[in-house]
């Protein structure tokens, strides 16, 4: 894929060392743009100043939704290397949302490499400071101007990042988590596997509601019962009970995790059984009035591992682990995030030096 760059005129003055990031804060120099067109497919690959995008009011994506987007991290290792962790599951995810929402597909070889592109060229603003790394946003979006129900004849897909701390502030801390059983994220035949906006618009409702009661993320119930676990707002999560673990299956409801699947690999190596099935609501709360919840957890790119210390069900509150981060909980963060930066041995071709992709 050849990629034309366009330098900015005026370059950014980058966040000074020490300075508390938060997440999607601060934008880099420089972007990545790509057009797609029915008749000529992907053209026009570029990396440009980070700016404004002209878009016609009747453009597509404002009226019917057809959006999509995914989220990846690039770390600094001690040495200096720049390091991007499995990009290749986030391309096959992209795809697998686009073809949902009738969106043009990027081949996996293209998202990788534009990816690497971008990320190589703005590899100065890769912040150094532990617990820091580049937050990867990409996106695409029907460009088409039409007003009229179906798939678009142009697309723009982009890049953007973002150097970013940590996802919460409180860091890897139990959080509390409430139980949504009034709202619905997604049902079987939806789009609740897709990383579509739409999904995430549509859980702002009861977002907001949690956070009035004191909550920092919501769990969602299935959409039919009511009665079953699924994931959290910006997470997948999983469930230690009698020393096995539990998290909702993939089928078709729950977003594929590349966090989640990293997670669920290294749990199998250290002999735990992973129970990939549905987990009833009352049986999970039960479980922590019980005591055979031993822990609880929350797995995504964005936080990486988040400890449930509280979960609130219809005003049932479930205390886990004496709101402590259970050892697994701590191991698996530092595991992960040691391979994420280079620290512990990589072991299973998860992590890829951008300067040995090309």
């Amino acid at each position: 894929m050849k990629i034309t760059i366009e330098e900015a005129k005026v370059k950014k003055a980058k966040p000074q060392p020490g300075t508390p990031l938060g997440f999607g804060k601060y934008f880099t120099d420089h972007m990545f743009l790509m057009d797609w067109t029915k008749e000529n497919g992907f053209e026009n690959a570029r990396i440009v100043p980070y700016g404004p995008i002209s878009m016609d009011p009747a453009s597509m994506v404002l009226h019917y939704a057809q959006e999509t987007f995914e989220g990846m991290k690039a770390y600094r290792a001690k040495d200096g290397r720049i390091l991007l962790f499995r990009p290749e599951m986030n391309a096959k995810r992209f795809i697998n949302s686009n073809r949902r929402l009738c969106m043009a597909e990027v081949p996996v070889e293209d998202f990788v490499e534009a990816v690497r592109a971008v990320v190589e060229y703005e590899q100065d603003w890769v912040p150094s400071e532990e617990g820091t790394s580049l937050y990867i946003r990409p996106f695409m979006f029907a460009s088409e101007a039409a007003v009229g129900v179906h798939p678009a004849a142009s697309y723009t897909f982009a890049i953007i990042l973002s150097p970013v701390g940590a996802y919460y502030p409180q860091g890897v801390n139990p959080v509390k988590i409430y139980v949504e059983d009034e709202f619905v994220r997604a049902t079987k035949g939806g789009t609740g596997f897709t990383k579509c906006g739409g999904n995430y618009a549509s859980s702002i409702a009861a977002q907001v509601k949690a956070e009035k009661l004191g909550y920092t993320q919501v769990l969602w119930l299935d959409g039919v019962e009511r009665k079953y676990v699924e994931e959290v707002g910006t997470m997948n999560v999983m469930f230690k009970i009698n020393n096995e673990i539990i998290t909702a299956p993939c089928d078709g409801t729950v977003l594929p995790g590349v966090t989640r699947d990293s997670i669920i690999t290294l749990l199998k190596e250290w002999g735990y059984t992973v129970r990939e099935e549905h987990l009833a609501i009352d049986d999970l709360m039960e479980a922590a009035q019980n005591g055979s919840l031993e822990e609880a957890f929350g797995t995504g790119t964005a936080a990486v591992i988040s400890p449930v210390g509280e979960l609130n069900y219809k005003g049932n509150i479930a205390v886990i682990n004496d709101f402590k981060t259970g050892a697994l909980t701590q191991k698996l963060y530092d595991t992960l995030t040691g391979i994420q930066w280079g620290n512990i041995e990589d072991t299973h071709g998860w992590v890829h030096d951008i300067a040995k992709m090309k």
